[in-house]
């Protein structure tokens, strides 16, 4: 996309610029630091400069007294010789520096030190001055010299600088770091919120309004789709409910008819008893959408939820559960007073769907126990039976395709899929979770956890 393009290289740009800046400043710190070594090298007190004047204030019978004070006070001792190598004068000389120079000695000192001091030669008409500094002060070579502070503060230059740019480099991208993952999180949290199926409206200017723009007329299409998909589930489960009523009616109506033979009469409670597996199945189907989607209004208020599980356990003893199910209600202490924000009537259709899974899906009877515990921070609700269980496979298709799971059975019972389905968009409303564990023969336990 060109507006992210332009985005990136904005900032490719923003960090070249940054370089050339940083190598400007390295040029004006080498010029701040090493300023006042070449002033006084190459300046009007350097060697060169101190030769010439010295040179053309000498004599064999001495030196001005301007001359004299200037080397005192540069630290400089200097000697002049005649052509025989004698020493006619000297100013501050070391006292291990000879009277007396032979044509060899000139030769080697000349070439850049005198008992370890750096000198510096000028032949005058009158004869030879030598300017000596101290020791360690100059490195000569033999076509050019260098200062001594200059070479030990050469490294020290470098390593200085190079920490100090890797630092503002550091710096830097940091900055930039932190700006783009600003001006790009928005993006990316609407991207994840698009990508598990939920609305959303981004508003961000500059070079990622395309960007935005883009992922909101993504997310109008979804809504539009997903609004189309759950009104169409609403209505096919309206228009489905008055024939299935009817259905229903004739079905009950020849079931209880005593002049109808036997097993006709049997066939009719079969169609009325599937009649109204069907019915649940399109109001779950309804309820899952419209969860889903966003379209079930919630009425939450202050429940007890150990007086909703009892109410809600009562109610199902109520509806005549046979002698093979037994139904146990556990409640911690800590957990009997204890009340969180819920909807009541979706909570009680969550418990009533775990508890008829375990009825439905065990024929042969089983125990089922409920339970509720209490944490510092969470409500948790446990119902659990000792049934046939599902196997590791089952469960994990069952975690990879929560929706309208395939089903080979017959007899269209499909509760392990969509009614799960449903207490998972419940608790996902409720801001709870929501975890399955199973074992083959080993029974089916969910787990329900609110938040206080």
């Amino acid at each position: 996309m060109r507006s992210f393009g332009k985005y990136i290289s904005k900032h490719l740009v923003s960090f070249a610029v940054f370089i050339l800046l940083l190598l400007l400043i390295n040029v004006i710190a080498f010029g701040c630091t090493f300023h006042s070594i070449i002033k006084k090298d190459y300046g009007g007190v350097s060697p060169n400069n101190m030769l010439e004047e010295i040179a053309a204030a000498s004599t064999l019978d001495g030196l001005s007294d301007e001359a004299r004070n200037k080397l005192e006070s540069n630290h400089i001792w200097g000697i002049f010789l005649n052509a025989s190598g004698e020493t006619m004068w000297s100013v501050n000389s070391p006292q291990n520096i000879p009277a007396h120079f032979t044509v060899q000695d000139v030769a080697i000192f000349s070439r850049g030190y005198l008992e370890d001091y750096p000198v510096f030669v000028s032949n005058t008409h009158s004869g030879l001055l030598v300017l000596g500094y101290p020791k360690d002060s100059y490195s000569k070579l033999t076509s050019n010299y260098f200062s001594i502070q200059a070479i030990r503060t050469l490294p020290l230059y470098f390593l200085g600088m190079l920490t100090i740019d890797l630092l503002l480099l550091f710096f830097f991208y940091h900055l930039s770091k932190q700006k783009i993952i600003k001006n790009t999180e928005p993006i990316i949290s609407s991207i994840k919120t698009l990508s598990n199926g939920n609305p959303v409206s981004l508003s961000i200017s500059g070079e990622l309004s395309e960007v935005a723009d883009t992922v909101n007329k993504a997310s109008k299409i979804l809504s539009r789709q997903n609004e189309a998909r759950a009104n169409w589930i609403s209505g096919v489960s309206h228009d489905i409910r008055t024939p299935l009523s009817m259905i229903m009616g004739y079905a009950e109506y020849i079931a209880n008819d005593e002049t109808v033979v036997n097993s006709v009469r049997e066939q009719a409670n079969i169609v009325r008893k599937q009649s109204i597996k069907i019915k649940e199945l399109v109001q779950d189907l309804n309820l899952v959408s419209q969860l889903e989607y966003e379209m079930q209004p919630l009425h939450k208020k202050p429940v007890k939820l150990s007086k909703l599980l009892r109410s809600c356990v009562a109610e199902l003893l109520n509806t005549g559960v046979s002698d093979f199910y037994s139904i146990n209600l556990e409640i911690a202490p800590a957990a009997k007073n204890t009340s969180i924000e819920c909807d009541s009537r979706l909570i009680s259709r969550a418990i009533s769907n775990l508890v008829q899974n375990s009825i439905k899906h065990n024929p042969q009877g089983c125990k089922i126990k409920i339970s509720l515990d209490c944490s510092d921070t969470a409500l948790i609700l446990i119902i659990s039976d000792n049934g046939i269980g599902l196997s590791s496979e089952k469960l994990q298709e069952l975690d990879e395709k929560p929706h309208y799971m395939n089903s080979t059975n017959e007899r269209l019972d499909l509760r392990h899929g969509l009614g799960l389905l449903l207490v998972k968009q419940i608790m996902k409303a409720h801001d709870g979770t929501m975890k399955i564990n199973s074992i083959a023969n080993h029974g089916f336990t969910t787990t329900l956890t609110f938040q206080k």
